[in-house]
């Protein structure tokens, strides 16, 4: 695109801020810039005058669960049944690694913190050990790592110099989530420098819609993957295309699931399996209205008692549609660096907005769910802080307590 088309697009979005240094620049760093502007996707700006989805929706009402007792009823006839999906190549895994250490003073991949206290052991590591002792009972899996623009060369070293943990090289796929642009309270898009649009991930729910414009889908297609296994880097404990997991959901004829544990408090910042006007739906913490989230049944237990650990399983005929169909925008309100008077700016206080698609959204077009619950001292240790809640010494406690090394 040359300077007077962009100049002609701007305009007819109010974004002219974009091309203010434009004069000043090199030859390299213009094109640089046209190149960014062409990306941008306008038209996401609109959703800083939309309400959530939770203010204009349905009634909410609680989520019924197969509840642990279920799952230790019928665990043989899930396990067998995952295990045949397995074997057939119907099931994939898809690992969320787009983040940075940085909450936990680690400037490097999330997943390359070093959890360990005697030996040296990566987040990264853990995880794969699970993948593997499921591949052992099977046959391996077809591995999809969503990483970031900021993370992915360090990711994709760090599994090469591990020799990918002893998986198969051919069956893990590194991809690159896309980004939507950031800006300010008024929706003016930010400069994060003279040449170059301020651009950030777009969520986790943009996991799979990434995947397939990184050309994947070709893989899907290939293997013959019919479900995908989408799991967080954050939680250390959890299972990995869990065969009874996989079984339950293909056994109930629903089009996706979720692994869930009973939330601790009504302030858990966790993201609750609900129904809203029948269909399912997952309410973030931040949106879920006080009054239900501390409402309680004549048991004592909280009505919406049902916390997802970002561990699901989709049908891929199903995640299609969402792609053709897009998923709701989630603004972010970010302290946001920025290029002001030529400068960067880094403010201490929240200065703009950053748009996010969540993985919760997708529950929805699924248009059915199965809340699958887990012990969750068992599969539930998120690593987010350094230290206190859903940090590294918690995690590292339970991991202990699950008799693993470190």
């Amino acid at each position: 695109m040359n300077y007077q088309n962009t100049e002609s697009l701007l305009k007819k979005y109010n974004q002219q801020q974009l091309l203010k240094y434009y004069d000043e620049l090199s030859e390299e760093d213009k094109r640089t810039l046209l190149d960014d502007i062409e990306k941008v996707n306008f038209g996401v700006i609109k959703n800083i005058h939309k309400k959530s989805e939770v203010a204009c929706g349905g009634k909410l009402e609680p989520c019924k669960a197969t509840s642990l007792k279920d799952v230790e009823k019928n665990y043989e006839k899930y396990t067998q049944e995952g295990i045949n999906l397995l074997n057939q190549n119907k099931v994939g895994a898809v690992l969320l690694a787009g983040g940075q250490g940085t909450r936990l003073g680690f400037s490097k991949p999330k997943g390359m913190f070093d959890i360990g206290e005697t030996r040296s052991v990566s987040i990264f590591e853990l995880l794969m050990q699970k993948v593997k002792s499921i591949a052992a009972k099977s046959k391996p899996f077809p591995l999809f790592i969503m990483t970031s623009t900021d993370n992915n060369a360090d990711t994709v070293q760090f599994f090469k110099d591990n020799n990918y943990f002893g998986y198969p090289q051919g069956k893990i796929h590194f991809y690159i989530q896309d980004t939507e642009p950031a800006c300010d309270l008024n929706g003016k898009i930010f400069l994060s420098a003279k040449n170059r649009v301020l651009l950030t991930p777009n969520g986790n729910g943009g996991w799979y819609s990434s995947l397939v414009n990184a050309g994947l889908g070709k893989v899907l297609e290939k293997e013959g993957v019919e479900w995908l296994n989408v799991f967080g880097v954050d939680n250390v404990l959890q299972k990995i295309c869990d065969p009874a997991f996989i079984g339950a959901t293909k056994l109930s004829g629903f089009a996706s699931s979720a692994k869930v544990v009973k939330k601790c408090s009504p302030e858990e910042k966790v993201g609750v399996l609900c129904e809203q006007d029948g269909k399912p739906v997952i309410v973030e913490y931040f949106e879920m209205p006080e009054e239900l989230a501390k409402q309680r049944d004549s048991d004592g237990e909280l009505s919406y008692r049902f916390g997802v650990i970002l561990n699901y399983l989709f049908r891929v005929d199903m995640l299609n549609k969402t792609v053709k169909e897009k998923l709701p925008y989630h603004l972010a309100v970010k302290a946001l660096a920025h290029i002001e008077d030529g400068k960067l700016v880094k403010p201490e206080k929240p200065n703009g907005y950053k748009f996010e698609t969540l993985v919760v959204d997708m529950i929805k077009f699924m248009g059915s769910c199965l809340a699958y619950e887990v012990v969750r001292e068992k599969e539930f240790a998120p690593v987010k802080n350094k230290s206190g809640i859903d940090s590294v010494d918690t995690a590292r406690a339970l991991l202990k307590l699950n008799g693993i090394n470190i």
